[in-house]
Parts: C-alpha cells; sequence; structure tokens
C-alpha cells in the first residue's frame, strides 16, 4: 500500500498530470518503446545528405507550383526528436478526447457520493491521465519508428517552416522496395518540402486542418460501459495492473449527423493536402526519377491503408489520419492544372471556400471548367 501510495503521490505530483493526459508520462513510455526497438543517432554525413536532399527537392518543385519554397529550416531528426517536436500538436489533438474519458471515469462515481470522496476525484483524474498518457505514449512510440518526416501523415505536426526526414525510417522503409536509398530519400523529401510550401504560403491552412480534426473530436462519444468495464480491471493493491488495462473501444460508434458532417469536412481537407502534395511531386519526379511511377503508387496505398501505428491512434482518440479519397482527389488537381495551369490551380488555396467539396470530387472536369467568381475580404491567420 505505500509503494501504490507513493506512486499515486508522484503521478499527482508530476507538471504533466494536471491535464487530461499525462504527458510527462506519454513522452517516458514513447521513450521506453524507442529504447526497446532502437533509436540510431543521426550520424554527420546522413545530416548533411537531408540538408542538401531537400534543397535539391525544393528546386525541383520550383516549376511545378506557383507556391514558393516554405523550408526555413532543414534537419534531420532521431525518432525520439520526432516525438519531442510534434508533441505541442499532439496535446491540441488529443487533450479534449482524453478529458471526455476522464469525465466519463468520474461519472461512474454515483453522484450522492462525489460531494463526500473530494480528493478520491483527483485520484481519479490523475489515474485517467496516467492511463491515457501511457498508452497514447506506446502509439505516438510506435508512429515514431514508421514515419518518413515530419508532415508524413498529412498534418502539420512539426514546427513552422522546418522540414524535417527520419534517416532511420526512411532506410528501414526503402530496404523493402528494392530501390536506391537515395531516390527513396529524394522522393521523401520532395513529398516534406511539398508539405512546407502549402503550409508555409496557405496562412489559413493549418488552423482549418487542426480545427477540422478538434470538430470531429469535439464530437466523439464515450461508451462508459467500457470504460466501467477497463477500470474494473485495475487493481489498487497492485499498480502493476494499470499497464494491462486497455482503452481501445471506449468510444461509441454512434455519430450524430453533426458528428457525420465533421468527418467529412476533416476527410475532405485530409485528402485535399495528400492529394495536392502527390500531383506536385508526381509531375516534379515522373522524368527525374527512374522509379518514379513506382515509388507515387506505393505511397499512395501507405497512405491510403495506414500503418500499424496509425491504427492503434485512431483506436485511441476514435480518429483515422488517412484521406480516403485521395486519387480523386490528386485527378481533380490534376484537372485543375490542365485547365487553368498552375497558377491558377494554386490560387484555390487562396481561400478556403474557393476549395472542392467532397461533392466535386465526383466530377473534376466540371469544377475545373469553372472557376467560382467570388470576391472575399482578407482572410486573418488562423490559429496554428
Amino acid at each position: 500500500m505505500q509503494q501504490l501510495l507513493a506512486q499515486l503521490q508522484q503521478l499527482l505530483a508530476s507538471p504533466g498530470a494536471t491535464g487530461p493526459v499525462n504527458w510527462d508520462l506519454a513522452r517516458q513510455v514513447a521513450a521506453s518503446h524507442l529504447s526497446s526497438v532502437g533509436d540510431p543517432a543521426v550520424t554527420p554525413d546522413e545530416r548533411d545528405n537531408v540538408v542538401e536532399t531537400l534543397q535539391l527537392a525544393d528546386l525541383w518543385l520550383d516549376p511545378t507550383s506557383a507556391l514558393p519554397s516554405g523550408v526555413h529550416t532543414s534537419e534531420a531528426w532521431n525518432r525520439n526528436e520526432w516525438v519531442y517536436h510534434t508533441l505541442e500538436v499532439w496535446k491540441k489533438l488529443c487533450d479534449p478526447v482524453a478529458s471526455r474519458m476522464v469525465g466519463a471515469m468520474n461519472d461512474l462515481v454515483p453522484q450522492e457520493a462525489q460531494s463526500t470522496i473530494g480528493p478520491m476525484q483527483t485520484m481519479v483524474k490523475a489515474l485517467g491521465g496516467a492511463l491515457f498518457g501511457g498508452q497514447l505514449g506506446q502509439a505516438l512510440g510506435t508512429l515514431a519508428a514508421e514515419v518518413l518526416s515530419a508532415g508524413d501523415i498529412g498534418l502539420p505536426l512539426g514546427p513552422a517552416g522546418t522540414a524535417a526526414l527520419v534517416p532511420a525510417n526512411i532506410t528501414e522503409y526503402g530496404d523493402g522496395l528494392s530501390i536506391d536509398a537515395g531516390e527513396v530519400r529524394l522522393y521523401v523529401a520532395l513529398r516534406e518540402a511539398a508539405h512546407q510550401r502549402l503550409f508555409g504560403h496557405v496562412p489559413w491552412l493549418r488552423g482549418h486542418v487542426l480545427h477540422a480534426v478538434e470538430s470531429y473530436a469535439a464530437g466523439i462519444r464515450v461508451d462508459r460501459d467500457a470504460v466501467e468495464e477497463a477500470m474494473s480491471r485495475f487493481d489498487p493493491a497492485n499498480p502493476e495492473s494499470m499497464r494491462e488495462l486497455q482503452i481501445e473501444g471506449i468510444f461509441s460508434p454512434e455519430s450524430s449527423p453533426a458528428q457525420t458532417a465533421a468527418l467529412t469536412r476533416l476527410e475532405t481537407a485530409l485528402a485535399l493536402v495528400e492529394g495536392w502534395v502527390c500531383h506536385v511531386v508526381d509531375t516534379a519526379a515522373t522524368d527525374r526519377l527512374p522509379n518514379a511511377v513506382r515509388l507515387a503508387e506505393t505511397f499512395r496505398r501507405r497512405r491510403a491503408a495506414g500503418g500499424p501505428a496509425e491504427q492503434t491512434f485512431a483506436a485511441l482518440v476514435g480518429l483515422e489520419l488517412r484521406p480516403r479519397r485521395l486519387r480523386e482527389a490528386a485527378a481533380l488537381w490534376a484537372a485543375l492544372t490542365t485547365h487553368r495551369g498552375i497558377g491558377g490551380r494554386d490560387s484555390v488555396w487562396d481561400h478556403p471556400d474557393l476549395l472542392p467539396t467532397e461533392a466535386d470530387f465526383t466530377d473534376p472536369e466540371a469544377f475545373a471548367q469553372n472557376p467560382p467568381d467570388l470576391d472575399f475580404p482578407d482572410l486573418p491567420e488562423l490559429g496554428s
């Protein structure tokens, strides 16, 4: 019991325990996972190769995009550095969902008893934050061992203007493709540099995408029965039992019309971002990389299917971070290039109301040939 109380006191005293997710614990668990699977240090040669490759990729993108370079800093990260540099955005995405889970745990206490247990509520919150932090840390650690760059999953996770590759993951991924390692690295760099152009020169886009994620998360419902069943497996006399708790499946599959609409907006935004990146990258690479077509198809399948880490994250927060209509979005951007040119295509990013809707995916030619005649006031930059 003394050991249990000491561990609970440590959880309560941790600075990361004040919110719905114990982020201190999440970082520790992610680091522990990465130490078990390995986290190779970035060598000076790898760092130099990444910087040179990103510079070359940016040059290749110049003729294919009306948006100028968005890369201010080029970095080569190991896996732990990816977790560290993306954690602030994960907090924005995960805290709202975790708050509802912790709230559901508090609701398990009978209403008539809540006024008498006092400190126990604080303990329940700390336990919930630790539970979510531990499993989210495991998911982030797994994801860090798979991602190839800062913008690999389509969200602006890293610092603005920082293009970053993860050399260890690119090497492992390329080993399974039987393609020259330098060619794979350059293709990844093209994708990363394209993401930086888009999010760096469309000031409202970062806020637009993150708000779409937050709007969807705001409507997620927690299955109280699943939370109660999970908590019933926690033995206060055995702190190690917390390691065995699983919170996958705590989200109710029921969706309101508003939640369905929020999910559609999110999937459309992710598909438009990924479709634009695929289109400009493939245009830049087709005549330069021997395996450009093969790489393009491989990466489309990879993004559309999602890896084990993305599936784990979806189970934890009820959200799949993959564009479902990637091919249709890429075809739409190609049609825009044909009918409006590169400048006309990229001017669609001038305002969110100019973007194609999900309905436009079914007839890209019609959308491309009929630009709207709209006059918008200047749009302030949304919060990141």
